[in-house]
């Protein structure tokens, strides 16, 4: 066992011993806050509707963990255990191409791994989502979900991993930063065109119908000198009874989407204000600052593996015994997690940041008292926890907790 083994186990043991850690406090916070409604929610939330919340947090909860020990116990297996090691040996000798098998290994690998997710993925949709009304989906559906996914991860994914692969092994000591380009131009590109040739492989998206809505959301566009190539309604529910609303796109590119949940959940005024809070990402530039702050993450990342590939250390302390490119972008992919988790809460603040500060721009662009109702219904008929443990949610939480968002459109408000 070399030294990089030892603090690969020592990073594996810190990291999940904090996981676990702050998932049993947000158990403990949620149940003993279960008995009453928030103060600040009394006259808005019901006591029955706050203890589906909190049940439905913690069940949730429990199945994380063990979906985490899963995780810990298929790492192991893949790394050193000697699983990653075999599907390369095993390909090496079946294929003449060391690239294509390299590439025949991966797919091996994530397969696999697709594989022993599904189980408490479909507990997750027929049990947990079901006992509390909001699976709406058959397992015909998941089925052609889950080989859609797979189909289009192979058609999309491996010609841009052979790509990059090929980088690595022509292009010199500076692939990194060719596969930095090549990474960034490809989600550029998935971006631009997720909207009009991704999303309605899975989604039914229907333009939004002539009327009141679409004539104030139209008014509400114009204010704030936003264009889009349309206003249209997503077929959520054939899924789930969860509500969302979102913008996709780049450019000239960019659409507007309800799930058509959320539109028959919200008032007209409650879903301008909505709306307004998600143009507030765009005007505040935060789409590109997030988009910068991934691509620099990007560049760090791939110029550190740019150094690890040429370390034995790092193959044989990750049960490695040949190295290779395609064995060293796979391990970087499965290890870096356990030692960039404590950046979790950076990353997690500035989301929450982004939030106040589209939350500030609906409450000029429109009514905050009616993007305050709004939260309180998507909280309430999302069955989302009002009492999340503050270290909890301080590592995971991308949006601030429902107190203290609704409090600062409070304060927003009076100070207007």
């Amino acid at each position: 066992m070399n030294s990089f083994t030892l603090i690969f186990l020592l990073a594996l043991l810190i990291c999940y011993t904090v996981q676990f850690w702050l998932a049993k406090r947000q158990s403990d916070h949620v149940a003993s806050h279960r008995s009453a409604v928030p103060d600040a929610f009394k006259d808005r939330v019901s006591l029955e509707a706050h203890q589906k919340a909190a049940d439905y947090t913690i069940e949730k909860g429990k199945l994380g963990t063990i979906d985490s020990i899963i995780g810990i116990v298929v790492l192991l297996l893949m790394t050193l255990g000697g699983g990653i090691n075999a599907a390369f040996v095993f390909w090496a000798g079946h294929i003449a191409s060391p690239m294509l098998a390299g590439i025949t290994a991966l797919a091996t690998i994530f397969l696999v791994m697709t594989l022993i997710d599904i189980p408490t993925s479909l507990y997750q949709t027929f049990v947990i989502e079901e006992k509390y009304g909001f699976n709406k989906s058959t397992p015909k559906q998941f089925i052609k979900d889950m080989l859609l996914q797979l189909g289009l991860g192979a058609a999309i994914g491996f010609p841009i991993l052979a790509l990059i692969l090929w980088v690595m092994d022509s292009v010199g000591s500076t692939w990194w930063l060719w596969a930095w380009a090549i990474i960034i131009s490809f989600s550029l590109l998935m971006s631009w065109l997720f909207p009009t040739v991704i999303a309605p492989l899975f989604n039914k998206f229907t333009p939004m119908q002539e009327g009141s809505l679409k004539d104030r959301i139209q008014g509400l566009l114009a204010r704030c000198g936003f264009n889009s190539q349309g206003i249209f309604i997503m077929d959520g529910s054939k899924r789930s009874g969860h509500g969302n609303a979102y913008f996709t796109g780049l450019g000239n590119n960019k659409r507007i989407v309800f799930f058509d949940t959320l539109v028959n959940s919200l008032d007209e005024e409650e879903l301008e204000a909505v709306l307004a809070h998600e143009l507030g990402h765009f005007k505040r530039k935060h789409v590109i600052k997030m988009l910068v702050a991934t691509s620099v993450i990007t560049l760090i990342s791939l110029a550190i593996l740019g150094w690890l590939i040429n370390e034995p250390w790092f193959y044989n302390g990750l049960g490695v015994e040949q190295p290779s490119n395609a064995a060293a972008l796979l391990l970087f992919m499965l290890v870096s997690p356990v030692f960039t988790f404590f950046m979790q809460p950076i990353s997690a603040y500035f989301q929450r940041k982004f939030e106040f500060e589209a939350d500030d721009f609906a409450a000029s662009n429109a009514k905050a008292t009616k993007m305050i109702s709004g939260l309180v219904k998507l909280y309430e008929e999302n069955a989302s926890t009002l009492t999340p443990d503050p270290l909890y949610s301080a590592f995971h939480y991308s949006h601030p907790p429902a107190a203290i968002r609704i409090a600062h459109l409070e304060t927003k408000m009076q100070s207007a």
